[in-house]
C-alpha cells in the first residue's frame, strides 16, 4: 500500500516515542510506501486536493530516523490510506484542514480519523455525550459560573478546551489566593470558554489513557503518573508512564465508546480516564503506542496496520 501521513515537521518528532514513527516503521517493514504530508502544503484546485509529499524511508536510528527518497506533487486519492496525524492546537488552520481532507474523501480518498468526525469532536467537550462515565464537570466562559463551581466543589481542575500534553490545566480550590486570576487567565475575561473538573485524587495513580482502534481496545492502558508536587499526569508535563492491562471500569468504558466512534470513522481513539471517571476523548493524534509496545510487547503500531490493511482491502 502506499500510505501517506499528515504531521509536523519530520525534523521535529522524537523518534523514541512517537506514535506515528511507530506505525510508519512498521508499515514500511511490511513492504509499504511511506509518504509524509505537511498540512500547509495541502490545496484545492478544480476540483482535485492534492499535496506536495515526500516519500520517506524509515529506519532505526532514533536521531536520523528516515531517508527522503523523493518528493512529488500528488493528489491525496492517489494514496491507498492518509492518516491525519498533526498535533493542536486546534486552530482555524486545523478547521480549514478538515474541509479540505473532507473534498479529498468526497474524490475518493480514504482518510482517517475521518475529517469531518475529528472537526465534530471537541477533545474535552467530547465527554459530554457520555455523562455516564465523566466527572462533574463544567463547560463555560462566565467566569461567575465558574467560580461558583468552585465554591461549590472546593478543589477542581481548570482547563482550556484546546490545550493538549498537559499545557494551560490550573488545579485550584476554594481558597487558592489566585483563583480570580486563573480564571481570568483562561477565559480571557470572559470571553474564552474553558471546562472545569472536580478533582479527582484518583490522578496520584495515574491518568490511563486507553486506545481504541478501528473499534477495538488495545488489551493495555498507558497510566500516566504525575512526579511528585503535580496534579499532571501527562508525559510532556514530566508523568511516568506505567503499562496495565485494561480491565474492569476502564474496559467498560472501552467498550462502551469503541463501536460508536468507529462507526464514525475514527480509526485512532485515545480515552484519558482517571480512577472511574472518563476526562477526555482524543482524536487529533493520539499517543502512547510506544509506551505499551515497550512494556508489554504487545505491538500497538501492528494492531494499526493491521487495521488499514484490512480496510484498505475490503473498499
Amino acid at each position: 500500500m502506499k500510505i501517506a501521513f499528515i504531521l509536523d515537521p519530520l525534523e521535529g518528532l522524537k523518534a523514541w516515542k512517537d506514535s506515528s514513527v511507530a506505525m510508519m516503521r512498521c508499515a514500511a517493514k511490511r513492504g509499504h510506501e511511506i509518504w509524509t504530508i505537511q498540512r500547509g502544503a495541502l490545496t484545492w484546485r478544480d476540483g482535485r486536493v492534492a499535496a506536495r509529499a515526500q516519500r520517506v524511508a524509515p529506519a532505526a536510528d532514533d536521531h536520523a530516523w528516515y531517508a527522503l527518497v523523493e518528493e512529488a506533487l500528488l493528489p491525496l486519492t492517489a494514496y491507498d490510506a492518509v492518516l491525519m496525524r498533526q498535533d493542536p492546537p486546534f486552530d482555524f488552520e486545523y478547521i480549514a484542514a478538515t474541509w479540505l481532507l473532507e473534498r479529498a474523501e468526497a474524490g475518493g480518498a480514504r482518510i482517517w480519523n475521518k475529517p469531518r468526525a475529528i472537526r465534530d469532536h471537541s477533545e474535552k467537550v467530547a465527554i459530554a455525550e457520555f455523562p455516564q462515565f465523566a466527572p462533574t464537570t463544567l463547560i463555560a466562559r462566565d467566569p461567575a459560573e465558574i467560580h461558583a463551581f468552585i465554591d461549590e466543589l472546593g478543589d477542581v481542575i481548570l482547563k482550556p478546551l484546546d490545550g493538549m500534553g498537559g499545557s494551560s490545566i490550573f488545579r485550584v480550590t476554594r481558597e487558592d489566593a489566585n483563583r480570580n486570576v486563573i480564571v481570568e487567565m483562561l477565559t480571557d475575561f470572559g470571553t474564552r470558554s474553558i471546562m472545569a473538573q472536580r478533582y479527582l485524587p484518583a490522578i496520584s495513580h495515574g491518568d490511563k489513557r486507553i486506545l481504541l482502534i478501528a473499534g477495538e481496545p488495545v488489551p493495555y492502558c498507558l497510566a500516566r503518573i504525575p512526579k511528585p508536587g503535580e496534579s499532571r499526569g501527562n508525559l510532556a508535563a514530566g508523568g511516568k508512564g506505567v503499562a496495565r492491562p485494561l480491565m474492569g471500569r476502564d474496559r467498560e468504558i472501552a467498550e462502551v465508546l469503541a463501536p460508536t466512534l468507529w462507526a464514525r470513522g475514527l480509526l485512532i481513539v485515545g480515552l484519558d480516564v482517571i480512577g472511574d471517571s472518563l476526562t477526555e476523548i482524543n482524536v487529533t493524534s493520539p499517543t502512547c503506542f510506544v509506551e505499551i509496545t515497550q512494556q508489554t510487547r504487545f505491538d500497538v503500531a501492528a494492531m494499526l496496520v493491521d487495521a488499514l490493511e484490512r480496510e484498505c482491502a475490503a473498499s
